[in-house]
């Protein structure tokens, strides 16, 4: 694939293939651009547009195999690689998002859970025990995880993250509320649930204000 795609498209991917997912568990074989758009709340010129950015994979008259397409999304978004994670920070959202997220069917693996509070290393997390941050370096030489994910305090962040990335780290999903910057060969998806709660307050404050200016 030569040309660039644009991180819009990108974004959407892990739509279509929740969606196209959803439908496999429902036995659906085949789908239209039309009925998927009605599904998932875009055009059908939309979805059309997206997927020839990596071939089309549809047939006129036929619409979409959902197992196939489902399957070519998955290969673009690197499901099926197998890449290998660590999650840094065991307080509640780190075992929150560790025992409540399905890593494999996302892609990823988690391998090992760290954090240095003399409190917390030793405890169970789902299926793993927290083990010693200052053990950490030993075991990325050993296992070779691909990303860390950061639950850890702010202002512990870029110490972290800094020192991850001198042991081999080159992407990371990082919760902590601070910007970390992408560089050359590190690879960063900055995470902000309160930025989700605002983007929510303004749709509220939008919708209030519409109504009120109706009943004016």
């Amino acid at each position: 694939m030569d040309k660039k795609v644009s991180g819009s498209v990108i974004n959407r991917l892990p739509r279509y293939y929740r969606h196209l997912t959803d439908l496999c568990s429902s036995g659906t074989e085949r789908i239209s651009s039309k009925e998927l758009s009605e599904r998932m709340g875009v055009t059908a010129s939309q979805i059309r547009q997206d997927l020839n950015c990596f071939g089309g994979f549809g047939q006129q008259g036929y619409g979409y195999n959902v197992e196939m397409l489902r399957t070519e999304i998955a290969n673009i978004l690197g499901l099926n690689r197998g890449y290998t994670a660590v999650l840094v920070g065991a307080g509640h959202m780190g075992r929150t998002f560790a025992t409540n997220t399905k890593f494999e069917s996302r892609g990823f693996k988690l391998i090992g859970i760290f954090d240095s509070s003399p409190e917390v290393i030793g405890t169970e997390v789902s299926d793993f025990t927290v083990m010693d941050y200052a053990d950490i370096k030993e075991f990325i030489d050993e296992n070779h995880p691909k990303m860390a994910i950061l639950t850890v305090p702010k202002e512990a962040m870029k110490a972290v993250a800094e020192d991850l990335i001198s042991m081999g780290i080159k992407a990371f999903m990082n919760f902590s509320y601070t910007e970390l910057a992408e560089t050359e060969g590190i690879i960063v998806e900055n995470v902000h649930l309160s930025d989700s709660l605002m983007r929510l307050s303004y749709k509220i404050s939008e919708c209030e204000n519409k109504e009120k200016l109706d009943k004016e």
